[in-house]
This record gives structure tokens, C-alpha cells and sequence, in this order.
């Protein structure tokens, strides 16, 4: 049986709110450096991508996403920008796109041999640039932090 939320008073009161200071607010110029870093990493080991891209080759070979569809649910963009993206990997000699055998109206994404190859160079960036943005934090604080974000991505799939 479901455990109802406990009651609380609202955290964001139209006096206390500072939208420069909100969580949202927060968690955005976080992700946003966080992945300025790896664009920076990764242009410095002369990798050639982005860290856009550095997520859809992980997903793509991870069997988290295996359609362009699928990366759009997952980074929440559009499928133009999708395509775009996807074109430039494929471009890179990165990805392929092969048509689906059991539906012909699907297009299936996998990674092609220099994708396979450079797979093995993407975590050591990841790990650089978060052990960076963690500095100082222990083991315990992060593992709260984690805790943390995913209440709020439980919270998130709740209805409202």
C-alpha cells in the first residue's frame, strides 16, 4: 500500500522566493557547468565531441536508447535538434543508423567501430570533470546529495 507524503508547509513562499537563488535555478547552472567541463575535457584530449554527445554515445551503447525517439524522451529536446546531433555523429564516423527488421518505420542507432573505439576514453572524462565539481565533499555528502536529487526526481513523478 502506497505511504501517503507527509504534510508540510510550503518551502518556496511568494516572500521567500528568489528566483536566483531556487533550486531549479541551482540545479540548471550546475548541469550547465558540469557539462561545460566536459566540453572542455574532451576538447583538451582532442576527442572531438561534445558533452551532449559524450550522452548519447554512453545511451546508445549503454542500451539505455536505441531510436532517436528514445534520446528525445531521455534529454527532453525535440527531434529536430535530435536529428541534428545525430547527423554529426554519424558525420564523426561515431554512430549508424540502421532500419529496424521487425518494424520498418523505426530506425535503430548503434555505434560503429571508431564509436566502440573511442567508448573506452568517455568515463575517465565523466570521472575527471565530477571529481572536480565535487572537490571537498566526502563520500557521505555525496551519497546525501544523491539522495536528495532523487527524492526530488521521485516528487517529480507524482501528480501533483
Amino acid at each position: 500500500m502506497p505511504v501517503e507524503p507527509e504534510k508540510t508547509e510550503p518551502l518556496y513562499t511568494p516572500e521567500n522566493y528568489q528566483p536566483e537563488e531556487s533550486l531549479g535555478r541551482l540545479i540548471a547552472d550546475v548541469s550547465r557547468r558540469i557539462l561545460a567541463g566536459f566540453d572542455e575535457e574532451m576538447a583538451s584530449q582532442g576527442m572531438g565531441i561534445t558533452g551532449a554527445q559524450w550522452v548519447i554515445l554512453m545511451r546508445i551503447a549503454r542500451g539505455c536508447a536505441s531510436t532517436a525517439a528514445e534520446l528525445c524522451r531521455f534529454g527532453h529536446c525535440n527531434t529536430g535538434s535530435m536529428t541534428r546531433m545525430l547527423d554529426r555523429l554519424e558525420e564523426k564516423g561515431l554512430i549508424r543508423r540502421v532500419p529496424s527488421s521487425k518494424d520498418r518505420r523505426i530506425t535503430l542507432l548503434e555505434l560503429t567501430e571508431a564509436g566502440h573505439d573511442l567508448l573506452p576514453h568517455l568515463p575517465p572524462v565523466a570521472i575527471k570533470v565530477l571529481n572536480a565539481h565535487l572537490k571537498g565533499f566526502s563520500r557521505d555528502e555525496l551519497d546525501q546529495l544523491k539522495g536528495f536529487l532523487n527524492r526530488i526526481r521521485a516528487n517529480s513523478e507524482l501528480p501533483s
